[in-house]
């Protein structure tokens, strides 16, 4: 048995929820989120090389991976793997980018179902920048 970290209750150290306050883990001297991140060590250009987040905060906020190779729910990177993405080349289903390969993108030249490009794009619904904003 251990104390709560947030009421002192005594709790198992499996418990998923303190019985006294309900704060998630008690047992646990830290604790900020559900889900998985792992940060490596290694940095450029003081971004982490590889930065893999599927986690949210304790007020539910996810947490962006933002990295080199940014890999989640919601990244940011110079290579980005993600639902919603940011990145000079990304993989998403939903991104802005260079490059990229998705569902729904706007890019510089893109393969998607529906996308936004400025030199080349593929796919189901494509329009070049410079048509759309010639319509208007």
């Amino acid at each position: 048995m251990k104390s709560c970290r947030e009421c002192n209750h005594q709790v198992s150290d499996q418990a998923v929820a303190c019985p006294g306050c309900g704060a998630p883990y008690p047992a646990r001297e830290h604790w900020d989120g559900y889900g998985f991140e792992y940060k490596s060590q290694a940095a450029f250009l003081g971004l982490p090389l590889l930065h893999i987040s599927f986690k949210y905060r304790p007020n539910r906020t996810p947490v962006i991976a933002k990295g080199v190779i940014a890999v989640g729910q919601f990244g940011a990177g110079i290579i980005n793997i993600s639902q919603f993405g940011i990145g000079v080349i990304s993989l998403s289903q939903f991104t802005i980018a260079g490059y990229a390969l998705a569902q729904f993108g706007l890019a510089y030249s893109c393969i998607a179902q529906f996308g936004i490009y400025v030199d080349r794009g593929y796919g189901q619904v494509m329009v070049q920048l410079a048509d759309l904003l010639g319509r208007f």
